[in-house]
């Protein structure tokens, strides 16, 4: 699903990963960073995909400050390096600023 943002600017933090093998509870976890994230001030929105082992998601914030405090959060943190020691053979974040969005939808 494409992640309903508002007008720019806003920020984008694109997190990019290769999974080892097996789950070894990462999709509760998963599941639980997102619904955690979505209860984050300035949290705006999410759009992930996975396909032939690279994953690509992409988490959408107001602001700096935003995208630090859920960096920062307790839970987050111990997922994150619970990510690092099993769940990804590799993974990259990058964090840039949207100052242009434009799209469109098909009516039905």
């Amino acid at each position: 699903m494409i992640a309903a943002t508002p007008t720019p600017p806003y920020y984008v933090v694109l997190f990019t990963s290769i999974r080892t093998p097996g789950d070894h509870g990462y999709a509760a976890a998963a599941q639980r960073m997102l619904e955690l994230a979505r209860e984050q001030p300035g949290f705006l929105g999410v759009e992930s995909a996975r396909s032939d082992g690279l994953g690509i998601t992409l988490s959408y914030w107001a602001s700096e400050e935003a995208i630090l405090a859920w960096r920062n959060h307790a839970e987050h943190v111990v997922v994150r390096e619970k990510g690092r020691a099993i769940w990804y053979a590799a993974c990259t974040t990058r964090v840039a600023k949207v100052e242009r969005a434009y799209g469109f939808e098909r009516s039905a």
